[in-house]
């Protein structure tokens, strides 16, 4: 089968994806063939190309927000069928033992593998997956639609759960891309008030048109004190400044896998128990609460569909702010 494969990482505008031939992956007892249909491009595939993220293995086929049908199924199979629609995500297998899959926290397991990662991911034509770690999708989406909820939508939700997020807080959002644009859906579905950073004047309109409260840009402040701030864009001196945006008690998430470095700043920002976390990835658990929402409440998934071909340009395109929606590959008609 096709696919196109990192083998070194390289700056994407010198072309690191090379479409080439690998071997169809053979199925497991619990495992699903699932051939390939569109794959989501992600900020997190842009820093595995790049080597911002230390890479366990070489060569590799990135993209992890997979949608296909099941082509074959293991003979222990339980949950889907051959002909069914489903989608895949970053987590793609943990160990089930450890401390932190028997309390509920799988994403911090030592020993979790990820799609597009640790084992090939989506841009190619098909992949092999245990169906325990995979989700049906809401047949109010297309494959393209269904795309961005597989890990903008996900860990966008987790960074609301992680950020403890309740029904009729006042949230900001800093950054207003592929992530934040479902986290706000999910806040106006709770009944929050949102306050939306970013610096694009196209992503403040989508935003309004969405139901934010408020527009503006980092550095400027809200009207009022916010209860929350989930911080979307990979900029470590947003941090500083969302810490200036959250009354006392309130708590500053960041929401991304990479990040610059955080500036220095007074511990009178931090005073009056505010509080600085992140997120590292996201659970199943998550992702099936997600996607319930996703089919309760159909979402607005603004896209750009791409050949899969022209996934070089599109890192680019990623890397230099120039796409309008989150990006889609259309791996197979």
């Amino acid at each position: 089968m096709y696919a196109w494969t990192l083998h070194q990482p390289q700056r994407a505008e010198q072309n690191p994806l090379q479409k080439m031939d690998i071997p169809v992956p053979s199925c497991g007892k619990r495992d699903l063939k699932v051939n390939i249909s569109a794959c989501g491009v992600c900020h997190t595939d842009l820093h595995i190309v790049e080597g911002e993220l230390d890479l366990p293995v070489l060569p590799l086929v990135p993209g992890h927000q997979i949608v296909g049908l099941v082509a074959e199924v293991g003979e222990q199979v339980r949950r889907f069928s051959l002909g069914d629609r489903v989608g895949i995500a970053w987590l793609n297998q943990t160990c089930g033992a450890c401390e932190y899959c028997q309390r509920e926290r799988e994403n911090l397991c030592p020993e979790a593998q990820f799609t597009g990662y640790h084992v090939n991911g989506g841009f190619a034509e098909a992949i092999v997956i245990d169906e325990r770690y995979v989700y049906a999708i809401p047949d109010n989406y297309d494959d393209f639609q269904a795309a961005p909820l597989l890990c903008a939508g996900i860990v966008g939700f987790r960074a609301l759960r992680v950020a403890g997020v309740q029904p009729g807080e006042r949230v900001g959002l800093y950054g207003f891309g592929a992530s934040a644009h479902l986290a706000i859906q999910v806040l106006t579905h709770w009944n929050c008030e949102t306050y939306v950073f970013s610096r694009g004047s196209h992503h403040r309109k989508l935003a309004q048109k969405l139901g934010a409260v408020w527009t503006g840009q980092a550095g400027n402040r809200p009207p009022k004190p916010l209860h929350r701030a989930i911080i979307y864009a990979p900029a470590g001196w947003i941090m500083v400044e969302a810490l200036k945006d959250v009354a006392p008690g309130g708590v500053v998430t960041s929401g991304g896998i990479h990040m610059s470095p955080i500036p220095q700043f007074p511990y009178s920002l931090l005073w009056e128990e505010r509080c600085l976390n992140s997120v590292a990835h996201a659970t199943r658990t998550d992702g099936e609460d997600f996607m319930a929402i996703a089919a309760a409440r159909t979402m607005i998934t603004e896209v750009e569909i791409f050949p899969c071909d022209e996934i070089n340009q599109v890192l680019v395109l990623l890397k230099e702010s120039k796409l309008k929606a989150a990006a889609v590959l259309k791996v197979k008609a």
